[in-house]
């Protein structure tokens, strides 16, 4: 029965995925053939509406047909129409799931960082393209070594989605630690960590250095699932146990708005910012309560 479950919860993700599909590469098209950066903000603006609106349509068919069992815990303070990093560990896809289920309405338009291959998926890729999503390249440390010019592609990348953030609110997501967290992956890291893989900083800096002022806050979410690892599909079957999304507003300090990565002690400052910040969280998923 879970496995029909299953079924009819990708039908219905890809129903409405064609749905707001159609009007979307609409848009797109004429996007790529608005003249001047003012006219294609109102396009994006279009484009922003169809996005949330196939965010919000899931959430209905999620909410009435699988029924998740989502514990929140999220500040007051959060708004839509405030320009917010969110920083978060990574598991699963359940993950994206289940921020956008919980957050969308709470925050403004979600951006995310994607790996590059993910341009290729239909529709969605391309949605995610006309919604100027950061696309980043993964490269290994030696290949970065040899060719150091490669990691400003993804710089680039962040630079732009920022520069066109003033432009209206928006909530950029970072999943921190870069890649979903697995026990070989642990093992291959050497993590610290009991529950996380080591944190990268160069994104999460780029952002709040480029944004500056304009960004309201930095949200730290912590997602906790009961049974340890999820599973997108057994998510989709209605399978998965309880999941816990605990959100705070972190303070700001000055020194992150006075200096830059590209300084030596500002980027070990910041190690050691985000380095205690993640011993936290793995200390708050070793402890947590499901009474």
């Amino acid at each position: 029965m879970s496995t029909l479950k299953g079924c009819v919860s990708v039908l219905l993700l890809v129903l409405n995925t064609l749905f707001w599909g159609m009007p979307l590469v609409a848009l797109t098209i004429l996007k790529l053939v608005t003249p001047t950066r003012r006219w294609r903000l109102g396009v994006l603006g279009g484009l922003h509406w169809i996005a949330l609106a196939w965010v919000k349509t899931n959430n209905v068919w999620i909410r009435r047909w699988i029924r998740p069992t989502i514990h929140a815990d999220l500040p007051d303070s959060l708004s839509p129409r405030r320009w917010w990093l969110v920083m978060a560990n990574h598991q699963s896809w359940t993950d994206i799931i289940a921020l956008l289920y919980v957050l969308t309405g709470r925050l403004s338009m979600p951006k995310f960082f994607l790996k590059r291959e993910l341009i290729l998926v239909p529709i969605v890729g391309l949605a995610w393209w006309a919604l100027e999503f950061p696309f980043m390249r993964r490269y290994t440390r030696e290949k970065l070594a040899r060719n150091p010019k490669l990691a400003e592609r993804d710089r680039q990348a962040t630079r732009r989605m920022c520069d066109h953030a003033r432009e209206m609110p928006m909530t950029i997501y970072n999943f921190v630690e870069g890649t979903r967290c697995r026990p070989e992956k642990q093992r291959l890291q050497k993590s610290p960590y009991r529950h996380l893989l080591r944190p990268k900083a160069g994104g999460v800096a780029q952002v709040i250095g480029l944004l500056g002022p304009r960004l309201d806050g930095i949200i730290d979410v912590t997602l906790h699932y009961r049974r340890g690892t999820p599973n997108f599909w057994d998510f989709l079957c209605g399978r998965e146990a309880d999941v816990a999304i605990v959100a705070r507003c972190l303070d700001r300090p000055q020194w992150m708005l006075d200096g830059g990565y590209d300084d030596a002690q500002y980027k070990e400052r910041f190690y050691t910012w985000l380095n205690a910040l993640w011993q936290e969280k793995d200390a708050a998923l070793s402890s947590y309560s499901w009474d």
